[in-house]
């Protein structure tokens, strides 16, 4: 797989500083992928849904910083949210697509994915009222073993993916894979997207969010993100969940150790870390940092 040199034309800041893409992944506490054991897809509809009230204090914490973002958007919640996704398009906000029901790519078959992103992007866009052009398979889910997703993805419409992540992680990651933008299928194959690495040790490290974002302190997250748009003169991509600034969201029973900690750990910090990053770095959607649209 190589970088495609078309696509290291970025979005720049005045002064020729890299500008970042923010990003959230809007789904529920319950819909995590490391809390499928615990927590069955069928009482989903009979949980405490606490997304609408966290999207309106994440859409307003990014109204108060000038910080525009794009949200990939499960079908699931766009269906009984539908405010929400009028309030992520009204922001000004790009509107992106989950899948709908936070299915991993890796566990579907070809036809089962491709109903899967066709349906979410046809109910994304009816709701939202615009075109929705970007994809994140949940928890990272693609990968050398199901680079078809990306085609698939290409032929119903969208134009570029974010669910490939560089790194080596007991869930996900495909640490081969190169840290910047690149066509895994070749020139004329889908734009990926990774999540923001730097290069320490031999190895890539996460530097664009997540629970590392969380349990990391942050001047050492700072310092990665300002290494990227530094040293490597690239836009950073950052992501979070909306259940991520919500110490109060109910916590199920019997969770093994590793989830447990990876969930929840500096939870009640992660507010105040966003409005630190809405201070410390320019933002706006993906696609006008990497596919240039206006």
């Amino acid at each position: 797989m190589k970088i495609d040199p078309s696509e290291l034309q970025q979005l720049a800041a005045p002064g020729g500083r890299p500008v970042n893409a923010m990003t959230c992944d809007v789904e529920d506490y319950f819909q995590v992928s490391a809390f499928a054991p615990y927590i069955a897809r069928d009482s989903w509809p009979q949980r405490e849904c606490r997304v609408e009230a966290n999207m309106e204090r994440i859409l307003d914490l990014f109204a108060r910083h000038g910080v525009k973002a794009t949200f990939f958007t499960l079908g699931w919640i766009a269906e009984r949210y539908p405010q929400v996704v009028r309030a992520i398009v009204a922001g000004g906000h790009e509107l992106a697509s989950h899948g709908y029901g936070h299915l991993r790519a890796s566990d579907q078959d070809r036809a089962a994915f491709d109903n899967d992103i066709r349906s979410s992007k046809a109910l994304l866009e009816d709701i939202g009222g615009v075109e929705v052009l970007g994809y994140r398979a949940p928890s990272f889910s693609i990968g050398q073993g199901n680079l078809w997703a990306l085609d698939a993805l290409r032929a119903a419409g969208y134009r570029y993916s974010s669910s490939i992540y560089p790194v080596l992680h007991d869930h996900y990651g495909m640490p081969d894979a190169p840290r910047f933008p690149f066509h895994p299928n070749g020139p004329d194959g889908l734009l990926e997207v990774p999540i923001t690495t730097v290069r320490l040790g031999g190895r890539n490290l996460p530097a664009g969010g997540g629970g590392y974002f969380r349990l990391l302190p942050y001047a050492l997250s700072r310092w990665m993100l300002r290494q990227v748009n530094r040293k490597d003169g690239r836009s950073a991509l950052f992501y979070f969940h909306p259940w991520e600034i919500d110490p109060g969201q109910p916590r199920p029973e019997g969770l093994d150790a590793k989830s447990r900690f990876r969930h929840y750990v500096n939870i009640g910090r992660m507010e105040k870390r966003l409005e630190q990053l809405a201070r410390d770095f320019t933002w706006d959607r993906m696609d006008r940092v990497f596919l240039g649209t206006q």
